[in-house]
């Protein structure tokens, strides 16, 4: 769409940073060695930061290709898949489970998207490399982040900056490699004692790939992000922050009969924080936020109408979801005790329309659902510091949900629970010891309980609901997991290592059953099992010499459906990353060998909200190179080949192809890019 092609480019603020790294203004000696300097590639996941949480910079350089959404970057987290369906906006799959269990917050916000597909899930809406941090928290081992956390909580975060005397920061970098990529990035803070100005944007584009066997896929994309902060510190313990985004994107996808037309984003938010609090009150935080997707989808952008599809016509489907809420939370810390606890609450408005080409602009918006959710958090750890932790959690949650349809289904059938509303009252709750041994081991055993209510997608996306119900907002019951979570980790002078398993019982998992169409195309029909899962992740890095790096990890999940005797549908295969890296002076190679095992275990007529099994999917493997070179403290290059060997493969969490694009009518997997290559230039002060 031509809103998406009006953002402007990002090159000329580029080209002067480089400017800047090549001929450096002069600075005293203190300011040289406060220089933040780059860091070198990263192929596999480091070890996690403490039991169960993983802590990285998205902004790192990473292979593959740096990623082009949030989905495409958490795969570099053991434990994290896809489900693909071409270039871009991947669903996020953790342990084998997607959707509303995965709790995705950008600012400590929630921006949800608005596609009952989910064409648009939370992640297409973040540019990981606009964030300063990453924070995954896997299994129901955490409360104070929002409910239904069933797989686990993300949060993307960016950094208050903070300036002592007038300075400025600034980061930026440009992408180009095969299929036309190009991708340019800016983020700079300028500020002194009183407060500060955030701003930050990026860019990216690709063409459709080509795949192992010379064949084109359909996935090009276009997306912008911009976004503004304005702070105001009085003293070195407080700050209040104003920030606001926009951006907007479009998506040619292979696995769907229609694409992406247009992301539009709007976030606004503000949040405060204080520290340094009197006695054994340590903080104070609370935060406000409202977040707006408005999504389209049509057949003509970027593609034909297929006359012999079921929309022989060309169409558009307009959705908006708006999500607003915020969050408050305190910190009190005594010799060995610490407790946090909060409130939070949320309330997201939905709405539609939908029409032919140049008409659905004009027809009015029908508002079809709200949700809304309160919730109260305390997190207890007894032990804080020493090297015997409890750590505690308890939340109760709120949850309505309010049907207002009058009508379902494309003939327009009168809708049975129009006006209906429910009303849930939802606990959740977690248990760990932490143990450590010296400073080289530690291990930790937890037990957490999770009670998750129907989302959007689950109440109002299905056809049909469970037998005997009217529909899947009568009948569909809250999901509720209970888990165990194992580890242990240990690091020594040239050895570092860690692993995790997992044993969970899921009670009413809600399940999409699909069932062949037509011309009118296919219908669903949403219901509870239960089901039972279970997994682990390892990892290690081996520092044999100065300068080179071993590592590896795995990664195994496994699900059952109980009622069903038969394997949890969109199961990832087992997986293992192999890196080898080498670092000298200003120069580092590095090489990563990815093997994916075969995936036997398939529901073929069952699949979760918005994908299910195609068939058993075959192993492969897959090799990459990449080199960097530091220009100076501030500017680095980097190169890499992406899949060197031109492997054709299909991962096997997967939508199937659609036949307006070439595929078979039959369900077929889509395959991933063939041989790539990629130039990046970071700059960093």
């Amino acid at each position: 769409m031509n809103s998406v092609s009006r953002m402007p480019v990002i090159p000329a603020c580029l080209a002067a940073a480089v400017c800047l790294a090549l001929f450096p203004y002069r600075a005293h000696a203190e300011e040289s060695a406060s220089i933040k300097t780059l860091d070198t590639l990263v192929v596999t996941s480091a070890a996690p930061a403490s039991p169960l949480n993983w802590v990285t910079d998205p902004r790192l350089p990473r292979q593959p290709v740096p990623a082009s959404d949030g989905a495409d970057y958490l795969k570099t987290v053991p434990g994290f898949s896809a489900i693909r369906n071409g270039g871009t906006n991947g669903d996020p799959v953790l342990r084998g489970l997607s959707g509303s269990r995965l709790n995705i917050l950008s600012n400590d916000g929630s921006l949800i998207g608005a596609c009952p597909s989910r064409m648009d899930n939370p992640l297409s809406y973040i540019a990981p490399e606009t964030y300063d941090r990453l924070t995954v928290i896997k299994g129901p081992q955490s409360v104070r982040w929002g409910a239904g956390a069933s797989a686990g909580t993300v949060r993307f975060e960016r950094d208050l900056p903070r300036f002592d005397t007038p300075g400025m920061e600034l980061q930026a970098s440009a992408l180009g490699g095969s299929n036309n990529r190009n991708d340019q990035m800016l983020d700079a803070s300028f500020g002194s004692s009183p407060g500060y100005v955030r701003v930050s944007g990026n860019r990216s584009e690709a063409d459709d790939y080509r795949d192992g066997n010379g064949e084109v896929v359909p996935s090009r994309w276009h997306k912008w992000n911009a976004d503004a902060a304005i702070g105001w510190t009085p003293d070195a313990d407080t700050v209040l922050e104003l920030n606001a985004g926009t951006g907007d994107a479009l998506a040619r996808y292979a696995g769907r009969g229609m694409d992406g037309a247009s992301f539009k984003r709007s976030s606004y938010g503000l949040r405060f924080e204080r520290g340094n609090l009197p006695g054994a009150w340590d903080k104070l935080q609370a935060n406000l936020y409202s977040n707006t997707a408005d999504h389209v989808m049509d057949n003509y952008t970027l593609r034909q109408p297929n006359p012999h599809g079921s929309m022989p016509r060309a169409m558009a489907s307009n959705v908006e979801r708006r999500t607003s809420g915020g969050r408050i939370a305190a910190e009190w810390r005594w010799p060995e005790v610490a407790i946090v606890a909060g409130i939070d609450a949320q309330d997201s408005r939905h709405r539609k329309r939908r029409g032919m080409r140049g008409v659905w602009q004009q027809l009015p918006w029908m508002r079809d659902a709200d949700l809304r959710n309160h919730g109260a958090f305390a997190e207890l750890t007894f032990g804080e510091d020493t090297p015997r932790r409890w750590v505690s959690g308890l939340r109760i949650d709120r949850a309505e949900a309010e049907d207002l349809r009058q009508t379902t289904g494309m003939m327009g059938k009168p809708n049975p629970t129009a006006g209906q509303r429910r009303e849930e009252t939802l606990g959740s709750g977690f248990l760990r010891y932490e143990r450590d041994h010296g400073q080289d081991w530690t291990w930790y055993a937890g037990l957490g309980h999770s009670e998750r209510m129907p989302d959007y997608w689950e109440l109002f996306s299905a056809d049909a609901g469970p037998a005997g119900s009217a529909n899947a907002f009568a009948g569909v019951k809250p999901e509720k997991t209970t888990q165990l979570d194992l580890g242990l980790q240990f690091r020594t002078r040239t050895l570092d290592g860690w692993v995790s398993a997992y044993a969970g019982q899921l009670q009413d998992y809600i399940l999409f059953t699909y069932r062949s169409g037509g011309m009118m195309g296919s219908s669903t029909a949403a219901g509870n099992v239960d089901a039972r899962i279970a997994g682990a992740e390892a990892g290690l890095e081996w520092r044999p010499v100065q300068g080179w790096k071993l590592g590896g990890t795995l990664a195994y999940a496994w699900g059952e459906n109980r009622d069903g005797n038969r394997p949890l549908p969109q199961i990832p295969p087992l997986e293992g990353r192999f890196s080898a890296s080498w670092e000298h002076a200003r120069w580092s190679t590095g090489a990563l060998l990815r093997v994916v095992g075969r995936q036997n275990r398939v529901a073929l007529d069952e699949g979760n909200v918005v994908a299910r099994d195609l068939g058993p999917s075959a192993g492969f493997a897959t090799f990459s190179l990449n080199a960097a070179y530091r220009i100076s403290d501030r500017l680095r290059a980097s190169a890499g080949v992406d899949n060197l060997f031109d492997r054709a493969y299909a991962e096997h969490l997967n939508l199937a192809g659609s036949a307006d694009f070439g595929f078979p009518a039959d369900p077929v997997r889509i395959n991933e890019p063939g041989r790539s290559v990629w130039l990046k230039l970071d700059y960093r002060m």
